[in-house]
């Protein structure tokens, strides 16, 4: 396996995860290159829909495929946005619109605004894989009052990481910063150890540090 497909059409998304798997040696390529639409997300939880884009993708190109599921869990809220945090504010919402949904949601919210992003990846080998390679992460933090910094996506602008001595947020941090220890940086470095049975992984590679 030296080549997935990556089910998504983020480009945030599709940059940061060809960012940390090129340290594993795999190509990926992101699904609209052979014409594929995204999977409409009927799951229910993270897992169940990295599983429904990952199979879709597979079935689609007839390639190893891979696919994330993540997003943001505000305990004041319940653990909401979830997994409904890309389309939290309609089904087409832009980043903005989202970030500026959260905000309304905790105006007047006195408590602790703590939260935390989480991602979940599938690799499936073929779309009947009856035995998917998962992996997880979490990234603590909380939400700020108003957006600060320009990079990232999705929530970053609003995702205070928690022990950050400068107090920044995620779209504040560098990419190859954040990357070492995000959600979805680590759920990759997790998922490294079970890639290893499948493809050649560097030593030194992401994932020695968690």
């Amino acid at each position: 396996m030296t080549e997935l497909v990556l089910a998504s059409d983020n480009a945030g998304k599709i940059a940061e995860i060809r960012a940390i798997v090129a340290e594993f040696g795999l190509i990926v390529r992101p699904q609209g290159e052979f014409g594929i639409r995204s999977a409409e997300e009927t799951g229910t939880t993270f897992l169940a829909n990295a599983l429904l884009k990952a199979r879709h993708a597979a079935r689609l190109s007839g390639q190893a495929a891979l696919a994330d599921d993540s997003g943001l869990e505000v305990d004041a809220l319940g653990g909401a946005p979830g997994v409904y945090s890309a389309r939290y504010a309609g089904p087409a919402a832009t980043d903005a619109a989202n970030n500026a949904k959260l905000l309304e949601a905790l105006a007047g919210f006195a408590g602790p605004r703590t939260a935390r992003y989480r991602c979940v990846i599938a690799v499936v080998r073929t779309a009947d894989d009856p035995a998917p390679l998962v992996a997880e992460g979490t990234w603590e933090g909380a939400i700020a009052y108003a957006p600060r910094g320009s990079g990232g996506f999705g929530y970053d602008p609003l995702f205070l990481v928690a022990g950050d001595p400068a107090g920044r947020t995620a779209a504040e941090w560098a990419a190859a910063e954040k990357n070492t220890v995000s959600h979805r940086g680590q759920a990759l470095a997790a998922l490294r150890a079970r890639l290893a049975n499948h493809v050649a992984v560097p030593p030194g590679a992401v994932g020695d540090h968690a």
